[in-house]
């Protein structure tokens, strides 16, 4: 699969990716995403941090590994000293 890109940044962009439960409000971690949504409702069966988005348009799931993630400085990665 070729590498997609999210820029953090672009509030259009970022929106058209969910957590595995649906919801939009997540955000980067260090080689992983965390949801405000899903640890508020933590459960069993709701995980909080996950390492796969949703694409909203296509339905496509995309793992962390396959996605690079844009912010206003540079690649997420690269910030927070993950590898570039």
């Amino acid at each position: 699969m070729s590498e997609t890109t999210i820029d953090l940044d672009d509030e259009v962009d970022r929106w058209r990716w969910a957590c595995p439960a649906g919801h939009r409000n997540w955000e980067a971690t260090n080689g992983h995403f965390w949801c405000a949504e899903c640890a508020r409702t933590y459960s069993d069966d709701l995980e909080p941090e996950f390492e796969e988005l949703r694409n909203l348009v296509t339905g496509d799931i995309v793992h962390r590994d396959d996605l690079q993630l844009l912010t206003q400085v540079g690649p997420y990665e690269t910030l927070y000293g993950g590898s570039a």
